[in-house]
């Protein structure tokens, strides 16, 4: 088994993160384009706690190393499970998801948590806490060897592209900000303008 874990801090409150998380796989995230669709599956709000329960599959193209490719015979759409739990009154969002390919020869299961980050100096200033753990686990029974090699080369493309993910997530994020703030500004003119 192989681990990969990160931590990072977003300088965005809690609350365009977790919003912005929606809008991740968007055009304005760059670094996605190997996410060919996102289906949401369900998705509700729990009565008792407020909590809204997400599940969605994930599909993405993108090539595996050649020595896989060669055992998949070439297959390179993947899909993923994500279930995801938004927690509104303790600010936090839990996603998990884990593999649906290839799960006969690699079970990969990530999590990612956000929180606000309580640590920041000032109040005023807002920043949203990521922690995102996977654990990688390649099933080939009896042949270590070829059990070592999946793990390393599916720890390193978790590596390269959570590196890449957090950074079309920013992006995301800024033009979120941007976005929304000058919609702010036009509704508080028309506002502004009608009680002229």
């Amino acid at each position: 088994m192989r681990v990969f874990s990160t931590s990072y801090t977003f300088d965005y409150s809690w609350d365009e993160v977790s919003t912005g998380n929606w809008r991740k796989y968007c055009p304005w995230n760059k670094s996605s384009s190997h996410v060919i669709a996102v289906d949401t599956l369900s998705r509700h709000v729990d009565s008792s706690t407020g909590i809204l329960c997400t599940e969605r599959l994930i599909t993405c193209h993108q090539p595996a190393p050649a020595f896989v490719t060669s055992l998949l015979r070439g297959q390179c759409t993947t899909y993923s499970y994500e279930k995801s739990y938004v927690d509104p009154l303790d600010k936090k969002v839990t996603m998990c998801s884990s593999n649906m390919t290839w799960n006969n020869l690699i079970s990969v299961r990530e999590t990612v948590i956000y929180e606000p980050d309580l640590s920041a100096s000032e109040p005023s200033h807002q920043r949203t806490k990521f922690e995102q753990e996977a654990r990688i686990v390649a099933l080939c029974g009896g042949w270590q060897r070829m059990k070592v090699k999946i793990e390393e080369a599916s720890l390193e493309r978790f590596r390269e592209n959570a590196k890449r993910g957090r950074e079309g997530f920013e992006a995301v994020l800024e033009m979120s900000r941007r976005v929304f703030g000058e919609e702010r500004e036009r509704e508080a003119q028309r506002r502004g303008e009608a009680e002229a």
